[in-house]
């Protein structure tokens, strides 16, 4: 898209053609977290703006626009076009646009007498975003639309439920016609996940059956990408966990993701600034830092446990000043001491050993960046793990799931006006509340919920979960449905503890695996109930837990496994979206 929807030719060294960038929320957040301002500038990209920002006309440049198809975006490009901003432009709409949206831009197009300046015109279908190599997110812009409590809110009208479906399918067939690959479907009956699968099953299906304009022939973008044809698609709603975006983390990924704003691979954190000055408190300044796949030392450490992240940033720190000690050495043996880089360069061949201790400078200064950057980080996830003994609740909630015997009681540690905020105090209480074996009595539930209000927490939530409970009862016993043979497929990706917690919603248990079957391939439009295994399965971190629905897609051989979720939240605002449905 960014070389005008033509492959870049490989091994040549021309300059790039110089063009604008120019792009909604939606494209800026499909970006932000593929390219830096810098690959960007390397792709002939001189400015990226807006498209609803006050823009300055370039006359001489090429446009890229990378927008959503809505009607204000349209109406703007329309706009663009009347007052002839820029030398050409290429149209890239983030979803599919329609015949009459198109036919506005056209009609626009030929008032402003600039229809050979309309080069070309795309519908991109990148509807997601991707984070990672194996996860996406559906959105970030206006997530609140599709959220957990838009889909749960007890006076959601149909027409408004279909809208949300609609949204989230778009963007799956979005994700499929990247993927270059049809998929099989499953999922449970009598939810949300269901309605989605049964939607996305009909897109599919009817995109398949246009021979002409299918985006699944062999020439699709993306096709032949993976070593396979037909990926597995689990799709599954976040009721059948509620616990697991609650629990309380302890791996590096997961606590930036749990207690600093972490948002598209982008980790803000205030630093403290100057000297403070009698009663007034140091100057806090907001700094960013992006967490990369070319950051080596995120990508081996994200998911290690806390205090092993902390003891390797020491160790590379170690190293780190080793190697510049090293050259510092060889310059004062040399006599070499405030010299500038251009002297060093120009000694004999008897330096060689200096001249490559200093060729070596540059990523030795990368790696100083990255050690402050995981440094300051690391610090500021610890300073949350001190003041909030999150340690404490870790284990506590670790002991509190396998069951094991507890050193102290919870009342107690709802009581401790050291060990948490009222936040922490309200989570460790609901993941006691929806995994425990039976919930708490009467009396029992006063006496927690007394002590909670003593500690400040709202009790909005609670409220909630105790409906959900309700409600989850009353289904699954009706259904009959089969909780403990789905746990088991979907444990194999989350934490084992919710299975004890959800087993005793169900009077019956027999084996049923009552899942039902898509397969948009199929000339017929029906679907079946068939048993369904997972085979394998990854420890997935808790941050790709946190979400509302849950997918997976895996090969019958090689067991790739690619995760995604409609809303990537996590547990503060999992709690919002609670206490909002427990006011109600």
């Amino acid at each position: 898209m960014l070389n005008f929807n033509v492959p870049p030719l490989k091994n040549t060294a021309a300059e790039p053609v110089w063009k604008v960038l120019i792009y909604d929320r939606f494209g800026q957040d499909i970006i932000s977290p593929l390219l830096a301002v810098k690959e960007l500038r390397d792709m002939g990209i001189t400015l990226h703006l807006l498209l609803h920002s006050d823009r300055d006309p370039i006359p001489d440049v090429p446009a890229i626009y990378f927008v959503m198809p809505t009607e204000e975006n349209v109406d703007r490009i329309c706009q663009d076009l009347r007052n002839q901003l820029y030398e050409s432009y290429y149209l890239n709409f983030i979803s599919a646009i329609s015949r009459s949206k198109l036919e506005d831009v056209a009609s626009a197009a030929l008032a402003a007498n600039a229809v050979n300046q309309v080069t070309k015109v795309f519908d991109q279908y990148l509807n997601f975003i991707t984070l990672e190599d194996d996860m996406f997110v559906l959105c970030n812009q206006n997530t609140e639309l599709i959220s957990y409590h838009a889909i749960n809110r007890p006076d959601i009208m149909d027409t408004d439920m279909e809208a949300i479906m609609d949204t989230i399918v778009d963007s799956l067939f979005c994700f499929f016609v990247t993927l270059g690959a049809v998929p099989i479907i499953r999922c449970p009956r009598g939810n949300a996940a269901e309605m989605v699968a049964m939607k996305l099953d009909k897109k599919l299906r009817e995109n398949l059956r246009d021979a002409r304009n299918s985006l699944f022939t062999g020439d699709t973008v993306g096709a032949g990408q993976f070593s396979f044809q037909r990926p597995l698609f689990v799709l599954v709603d976040r009721n059948l966990d509620l616990a697991t975006p609650l629990h309380h983390t302890w791996t590096y990924q997961a606590l930036i993701h749990d207690v600093l704003d972490f948002h598209l691979n982008r980790v803000t954190i205030e630093e403290s600034v100057g000297p403070e000055t009698g009663a007034r408190p140091k100057k806090k300044n907001k700094k960013n830092y992006d967490l990369t796949a070319a950051d080596k030392f995120w990508q081996k450490h994200k998911g290690s446990p806390f205090p092993e992240v902390a003891e390797s940033v020491q160790q590379e720190l170690d190293t780190y000043r080793a190697q510049e000690d090293e050259v510092k050495r060889l310059k004062s043996i040399m006599g070499l001491e405030g010299e500038d880089e251009g002297a060093i360069s120009m000694l004999s061949d008897n330096t060689a050993k200096l001249t490559s201790a200093v060729s070596s400078l540059p990523e030795l200064l990368e790696k100083k960046r990255l050690i402050d950057l995981h440094t300051n980080v690391a610090t500021a996830v610890l300073d949350h793990i001190k003041t909030r003994k999150l340690d404490v609740y870790f284990e506590y909630e670790e002991k509190l799931m396998s069951k094991s015997t507890l050193d102290k009681s919870l009342l107690d540690m709802i009581s401790d006006p050291d060990a948490g905020t009222p936040e922490d105090k309200m989570r460790l209480f609901l993941i006691y509340y929806i995994t425990s074996q039976q919930p708490p009595s009467e009396l029992d539930l006063e006496q927690y919920k007394k002590a909670l209000m003593d500690a400040g927490c709202d009790l909005s939530p609670l409220n909630y979960i105790k409906q959900w409970n309700t409600c989850v009862k009353c289904l699954f016993n009706v259904l009959f449905f089969s909780c403990g043979s789905l746990f088991s497929m979907v444990m194999n990706t989350g934490s084992h503890f919710v299975m004890e917690g959800v087993k005793n919603l169900v009077l019956k248990q027999h084996e049923t695996d009552d899942y039902r079957y898509f397969d948009p391939k199929m000339l017929r439009g029906r679907s079946s109930t068939r048993p369904l295994s997972i085979v394998g399965g990854q420890n997935s971190l808790s941050y790709k837990r946190n979400r509302l629905l849950f997918f997976e897609l895996q090969a019958k051989q090689g067991k790739r496994v690619l995760y995604g979720c409609s809303e990537l939240f996590n547990a503060a605002q999992f709690m919002k979206q609670l206490s909002q449905l427990g006011k109600k």
